[in-house]
């Protein structure tokens, strides 16, 4: 495996501020969202999108980059977390398990990952 495994997806348009939440209410209840929120309605499976969740139904927590359109939902990229990061994010939602959306630390990470 690549020491850089984003670089691939460097240049695509990841949402930064799609949560899991987010991206139900978009891609499986069409209709939910209103045309003046920060993500417009899906009108067609041509409508797609990028973001990252954080997984912690395995043994750790992973993160994974999810392209989503009203059909499917397809993993891109699983990496698991640095320990720091995952420490912190740990004693935040302790043993819970889920899809959750990555926390700002997180997130700066990932962006230096897609720079790296």
């Amino acid at each position: 495996m690549s020491s850089h495994p984003l670089r691939p997806f460097a240049g695509m348009p990841i949402d930064w501020n799609l949560s899991p939440e987010d991206a139900v209410t978009l891609y499986l209840e069409w209709g939910n969202n209103n045309w003046r929120g920060e993500h417009l309605p899906v009108r067609s499976r041509d409508d797609v999108a990028l973001y990252f969740v954080v997984d912690t139904w395995g043994e750790a927590p992973a993160v994974r980059l999810v392209r989503r359109n009203s059909e499917e939902a397809v993993d891109l990229a699983t990496l698991r977390l640095p320990p720091d990061l995952e420490r912190a994010f740990l004693a935040e939602y302790g043993g819970l398990k889920g899809v959750f959306e990555p926390t700002p630390a997180i997130k700066d990470w990932l962006r230096r990952e897609l720079d790296a």
